[in-house]
């Protein structure tokens, strides 16, 4: 029997062991030796480069890299641009106001001349001609009215002695004052064909330069010809100019204000050059046009160097007026929420969340009205990794340090 029990022992132990299982009996004691053995395990030192398995440790979020700018504080201009064309002052164009021949042009195409330069003659033979006769005319009737006085005079000292009728010396005082009214009608006449003389020679009625003449010497202007070639030229004023241009009626107030404003200015650029010049806003237009919503505006250049040329397109920078103190920061550093704006700074390396409400945009800049004093560092790339609190690298050109 024993023989039995004790190989049915070894069968079970023979099967666990082929199992890869190895029965123990499981005693209090043995349960306290695994325990310690396990915490004695656990708190061993590993090998260096051996995993760490701490169970519900958090690891620390490395640095967010962001590059930064600085708020700024003080002046900045309200500026507007658009696109506009230099027009003339004032164009006048040049025609004959009697058909005459043209005797000569006084000025070459083109040419820059001033008020009261002589530009074309024309033949005026037959109104000088017409001149002397009027001349002639008044001539002999100041020789009527010598006579006219005298019999005047003659028939007045009969009357006196009476040795004369009265009828004799009315009759000659009648003569007399027809003499004289022949002489005033006389010098009428000559006033008027001095006027029509001065037709002839046609000079510049404004300052300006002039176009190119459509007829030479030699040709016959007529006065009644409305086409083209009725007109000699055209004198268009240069200087001072104007450039004329567009503004949304949402600007109108600031524009009629900057009229005043001495910090006003508009600044325009020829297409094709490099250069500027400096104006300023003179003429409003008195309506707005109700198709576009915008009102015409008129810029005054003094264009000394003739920078400006008629029908030119510009392009026009107008700073309506300059706000002595705002800040400003770069329009990339404002951010979108679901509470509005706002913008992240830079406290000793911590990212922070600031709330800003904004005003205009200029030049790439947000006018910030509240929310920010001045000084203080902005996110203005990387942002979109940050959380409020979150540690921060700054990189870039502005890499300084600052204190909201």
């Amino acid at each position: 029997m024993k023989t039995a029990k004790t190989a049915r022992v070894l069968l079970v132990i023979g099967a666990a062991a082929g199992a890869g299982t190895v029965l123990w009996p499981v005693t209090s004691d043995y349960r306290a030796h695994l325990f310690e053995a396990h915490a004695q395990s656990a708190d061993a030192p590993k090998p260096e480069g051996a995993p760490q398995n701490n169970v519900g440790a958090v690891p620390a979020r490395p640095p967010v890299n962001v590059q930064t700018s600085t708020a700024l504080r003080g002046p900045m201009p309200y500026v507007t641009e658009t696109v506009g064309t230099v027009q003339p002052i004032a164009s006048v164009a040049i025609r004959s106001r009697i058909d005459a021949q043209i005797d000569n042009v006084l000025v070459p195409d083109g040419a820059a001349v001033k008020s009261g330069d002589v530009l074309v003659k024309l033949d005026s033979r037959q109104v000088e001609a017409q001149i002397k006769q009027a001349e002639a005319q008044l001539a002999k009737d100041r020789t009527v009215l010598e006579q006219a006085e005298r019999d005047v005079a003659r028939y007045a000292e009969l009357v006196s002695k009476q040795t004369g009728t009265q009828v004799n010396l009315d009759n000659a005082r009648t003569a007399a004052a027809a003499a004289r009214a022949a002489i005033m009608g006389d010098q009428a006449q000559i006033e008027n064909l001095n006027v029509q003389l001065s037709w002839y020679t046609i000079k510049a009625p404004i300052t300006g330069r002039v176009s190119t003449f459509s007829l030479k010497a030699g040709n016959i202007v007529r006065s009644g010809d409305s086409t083209a070639t009725g007109t000699l030229t055209t004198i268009v004023q240069t200087t001072p100019i104007y450039v004329t241009f567009s503004v949304p009626q949402r600007l109108l107030t600031d524009v009629r204000e900057a009229v005043n404003r001495p910090d006003a200015e508009v600044v325009v650029t020829p297409q094709g050059s490099a250069r500027s010049v400096k104006g300023r806003v003179s003429v409003i237009d008195n309506a707005i046009d109700p198709a576009t919503g915008t009102v015409t505006v008129r810029a005054t250049f003094e264009n000394v160097d003739e920078l400006l040329w008629a029908g030119q397109l510009c392009q026009i920078r107008i700073t309506l007026r300059v706000d002595p103190d705002v800040v400003s920061l770069p329009r990339e550093a404002v951010q979108t929420g679901q509470n509005g704006n706002y913008v992240f700074i830079i406290d000793d390396g911590v990212a922070k969340v600031r709330t800003v409400q904004l005003g205009r945009s200029q030049d790439g800049r947000d006018i910030v009205n509240s929310g920010l004093k001045g000084g203080e560092v902005v996110v203005i790339d990387g942002a979109l990794a940050l959380t409020n609190g979150a540690r921060v690298n700054l990189r870039g050109a502005d890499v300084k340090k600052g204190k909201s």
